[in-house]
């Protein structure tokens, strides 16, 4: 029995110690153009995040009758170090369309985000917020528009 476990031990560890050099030198295995894309990846990386600032975050259209467009244009700009990225404008309904830049926008520029509010249903006070999806260090930016909305006259 003592035989048949050495045996068995001396497979076991020479099966271990040979598919250890099936692999081959681990440097040849590298893809050099992976190294590059990290290196440019971390010095991107170490500038920071974009920072965004707004020539307005509020937009106050006032009274208007219902019925009525409401456009605003709201100006951003990149006041960081790496190109500012907004993947998406979600409106708080329906009745409010945002359109933001698809592309991004380098340091020091400024790009366009354009809302359009639809009062047709929506008569009162309103207030109605754009939420921006962005690669700045919080995430996420908020707009409101908001303004009074004079109801139609009942026939």
């Amino acid at each position: 029995m003592r035989k048949i476990t050495i045996l068995f031990a001396f497979i076991l560890s020479t099966s271990f110690f040979t598919s250890c050099k099936n692999g081959g030198d681990a440097a040849k295995k590298i893809n050099q153009e992976n190294i590059d894309n990290a290196k440019s990846r971390d010095l991107e990386i170490e500038k920071g995040t974009a920072s965004i600032s707004f020539d307005k975050s509020e937009y106050d259209f006032g009274t208007v009758n219902e019925g009525d467009i409401v456009e605003t244009v709201f100006k951003v700009t990149n006041t960081g170090k790496t190109d500012l990225v907004i993947t998406n404008a979600q409106a708080t309904c329906g009745c409010t369309i945002p359109v933001w830049p698809k592309a991004p926008i380098k340091p020091g520029e400024t790009g366009d985000i354009e809302v359009k509010f639809n009062t047709n249903g929506k008569p009162n006070r309103q207030q109605k917020s754009v939420t921006l999806t962005t690669n700045t260090e919080s995430g996420r930016e908020i707009l409101t528009i908001k303004g009074m909305v004079t109801p139609k006259a009942n026939q």
